[in-house]
């Protein structure tokens, strides 16, 4: 049986999507963030040494990572092939957005997200003028101007592929799903129509709404 531990309003909700699309069946062990610290609790550790979220079960095997995860259930129980293009060139892109996801675009929302939150309480109300200024600062001068270079780059590729990894949903888009979320709700997207038109696109398939309906409340 597999088992997903799943954090609200974390990556987790991709491997729930994940499942959902390859019909799987599962279940569900939920686990909430502290409300003050947005960490995950103490009790994950007790499933991966990190006690982050997501973490797949399956058997006795337990998998971090959600590239890691998706990547494992695509090539275990995706037996038609239908969830990774056949073709080099596609297969290259999809192999490449797959990392993209984490390793470009990611630390930049996180770093969004961070910054974004300096000089707001629990930061003792003293230097909250100081910090939010250097938060807004460092958003304006360089993380902003990343993000819209990455989100130019996102909208150039899809204005030539349907999908991420060329003209057929795969794994990509299901990993890539998260940061442009992420990006879609921190960063102004009134110039990239086609990444627009690209979340429409996921968020209509039937299995990705079921996932949310499994999942509960996903705000990033």
């Amino acid at each position: 049986m597999i088992i997903l531990h799943h954090l609200n309003n974390s990556r987790s909700q991709r491997i729930l999507w994940m499942l959902e699309e390859l019909q799987l069946p599962y279940t569900i062990e939920r686990y909430q963030r502290d409300e003050k610290t947005m960490l995950a609790p103490a009790s994950l550790k007790k499933i991966h040494p990190l006690g982050k979220s997501p973490v797949l079960q399956d058997g006795d095997l337990i998998i971090a990572e959600s590239g890691a995860i998706l990547e494992y259930l695509q090539e275990t129980y995706d037996l038609q092939g239908l969830l990774k293009p056949a073709d080099p060139s596609s297969r290259l892109q999809y192999r490449y957005w797959m990392h993209y996801a984490e390793g470009s675009l990611m630390p930049l929302l996180v770093m969004k997200l961070i910054f974004g939150r300096l000089g707001k309480p629990p930061m003792p109300w003293l230097i909250r003028p100081i910090a939010g200024a250097i938060g807004k600062g460092v958003q304006q001068n360089y993380i902003d101007k990343q993000l819209a270079t990455h989100a130019a780059y996102i909208e150039d590729h899809l204005t030539k592929n349907a999908w991420f990894a060329g003209e057929t949903f795969s794994a990509a888009d299901i990993q890539m799903s998260f940061p442009i979320e992420a990006l879609a709700s921190r960063f102004p997207t009134d110039k990239t129509p086609h990444l627009k038109q690209w979340l429409a696109k996921i968020q209509a398939r039937p299995a990705y709404q079921q996932a949310l309906k499994q999942g509960g409340p996903y705000q990033i």
